[in-house]
């Protein structure tokens, strides 16, 4: 098994979506990147920390490739969108992929370079290639929150605006794998 980290917005819809991929075992909704030892919700929502909600995603390579998962990333996110994600703002809602070594580095930069030369959007993909500093789990209420929450999450989502450029994505740029 090996872990990725990506940033993609609110952590309910990203962890919603990774949860969908064959070949992931285990998604868990957090805070990455930031400054500030065991963040809690709030305090990362209070943009003082540098953290970004984020999931980390345990997965099996001999079944799906990181670099299905950073595609997947984006065709899940607003990727172009620099300064948050549908109608939350900032930059704990930006997105993100937290390499851990430089063969991810390199695979997440194709995979953007690849949507950039498609000219799918007027604007390059802001999704932020970064190193893997820090994972810190949320609290336990934004776990699994689709399944707790059930009909305020599908209220959330649709309302957002994430449903309609999920299906935007998938319609412009199938996948071929």
């Amino acid at each position: 098994m090996k872990t990725a980290v990506f940033a993609g917005g609110c952590f309910w819809c990203t962890e919603y979506d990774f949860e969908k991929v064959e070949g992931v075992s285990k998604v868990t909704s957090g805070y990455a990147g930031g400054h500030t030892d065991n963040p809690t919700y709030y305090e990362v929502a209070s943009e003082t920390t540098g953290h970004r909600e984020s999931v980390e995603i345990e997965y099996d390579p001999s079944i799906v490739t990181y670099e299905y998962l950073v595609d997947h990333l984006i065709r899940i996110i607003n990727p172009t969108d620099a300064t948050g994600s549908f109608h939350d703002r900032g930059i704990s809602y930006t997105p993100a992929v937290f390499y851990m070594n430089d063969e991810e580095k390199g695979i997440a930069e194709k995979v953007i370079q690849i949507w950039n030369d498609k000219k799918i959007y007027s604007r390059p993909l802001a999704v932020k290639v970064l190193p893997y500093t820090n994972f810190y789990p949320a609290e336990e209420e934004h776990q699994k929150y689709h399944e707790k929450n059930p009909v305020h999450y599908a209220m959330y989502r649709e309302a957002s605006g994430r449903n309609a450029q999920v299906k935007m994505n998938e319609e412009l740029f199938p996948k071929n794998h």
